[in-house]
């Protein structure tokens, strides 16, 4: 599973994208300052669930603090995003090409209008953020149009003279876009489309069908970069009004990236996607009075308003768009492994995963030769069709 950041240039998509992975990455006050993607590994954080039994988790990946656990996952910054990249303005095709990969999207909006369309600092208040949210949907589906109907009459036509099925044919020729052929017939059948007569689809018809798809496949939130600056709220609430179907998360990238950053040098303690932080001892006789006005700024403005949000956008994006759940694997005697670690391992696992499911993740050999799965918490047995639940514990039982 792939998160991947995209967004106009200039609005804080960098920013947003080191804070959450602390990446070395390029960070500039001009478009285009990435031009290759950057890849790297956020987390999304749970409940550390070893806590239930007075312990801590030594993760194999990821980290702890405090009573969270943090989980890794891939993410990559895409290159800036332009009105016109499906006719490759600007880096469109790169952009395009490069966001296959992805299975869900965190659309980096400048929320105080502070950036116009090409991706140019202008004062903040001159530009609708609300542009921004029909361009890349416009853009997207585009895109997706564009691949569909690449050869769509000869496609359709040899469809209907060979008897298939349109939507298992379709379903293979855009598999790149990681659609499905459920995907497809579902999108089929929610736009009433004549299965029979593929090549009778008008050119509207189509364009639905690549919007459904893309829905489907690039699920996405809105993180509304800047949210600090004045008249941004303003347009916070209006975006929300205007797009129901979107999540939207006020975000302040630049303060999560100094929060971090101070964190990572043990200036403060700071629990990514909370409400506060505190300076340390080491931290009183580093910080200069700039420094210590700057994280009381970020304290007051940020923090004690409705955080920074970097953590909340991705956390949403992983668990409420996609639906995944964090599954932990535990010895219903023991949490520990061989080597003493308390559930070194977090897998995070798409929705509607079951225990035999969870056992070929683990292992080929544990799903093929599956007895069953111990419930840790309740020590109760489960079978192989037992759907699991966010922050299960499950020990896996396997013949030889």
């Amino acid at each position: 599973m792939i998160v991947g950041v995209v967004g106009k240039p200039n609005v804080g998509k960098s920013t947003l994208f080191k804070a959450a992975t602390l990446a070395e990455v390029e960070i500039a006050n001009y478009p285009f300052a990435t031009i290759k993607p950057n890849t790297g590994v956020g987390y999304v954080k749970v409940n550390d669930v070893a806590r239930e039994f007075g312990k801590v988790s030594n993760p194999r990946n990821g980290y702890v603090l405090k009573e969270s656990r943090f989980v890794p996952v891939q993410a990559i910054d895409v290159a800036g995003l332009v009105p016109g990249a499906h006719e490759g303005l600007g880096l469109g095709n790169q952009f395009l090409d490069d966001l296959r990969q992805a299975d869900v999207l965190i659309h980096v909006v400048d929320c105080s209008g502070g950036t116009n369309e090409k991706g140019e600092s202008i004062e903040p208040g001159s530009y609708d953020p609300v542009k921004d949210v029909e361009f890349l949907e416009l853009e997207l589906d585009m895109w997706y149009l564009g691949i569909l109907k690449k050869g769509w009459e000869k496609f359709s036509r040899i469809v209907m003279q060979e008897k298939k099925e349109i939507d298992k044919a379709l379903g293979k020729q855009l598999s790149g876009l990681k659609i499905t052929e459920e995907m497809v017939e579902d999108s089929i059948n929610e736009l009433e489309l004549d299965k029979e007569k593929p090549s009778s689809w008008t050119n509207e018809e189509l364009l639905n069908l690549a919007q459904s798809l893309r829905k489907k496949t690039k699920p996405m939130i809105i993180a509304c970069n800047k949210i600090d600056v004045n008249g941004a709220m303003e347009n916070f609430v209006r975006l929300k009004d205007k797009f129901s179907e979107y999540i939207f998360i006020g975000c302040s990238a630049e303060s999560e990236l100094a929060l971090r950053e101070a964190a990572k040098m043990g200036v403060i303690e700071y629990v990514p996607g909370e409400k506060s932080f505190s300076i340390t001892e080491t931290g009183e006789g580093m910080l200069n009075e700039k420094q210590k006005n700057a994280l009381n700024f970020i304290s007051e403005n940020v923090l004690k308003k409705e955080g920074t949000g970097v953590q909340q956008v991705l956390d949403k994006a992983v668990f409420e768009l996609l639906g995944y759940i964090a599954i932990f694997p535990g010895g219903a005697s023991k949490l520990e492994d061989k080597d003493g670690n308390v559930l070194p391992d977090c897998f995070l696992m798409p929705p509607d995963s079951t225990a035999l499911d969870f056992a070929f993740k683990l292992h080929t050999d544990f799903g093929k030769n599956f007895i069953r799965a111990i419930d840790v918490r309740t020590k109760m047995a489960v079978g192989k069709e037992h759907k699991l639940k966010h922050l299960d514990i499950l020990e896996i039982v396997a013949g030889r």
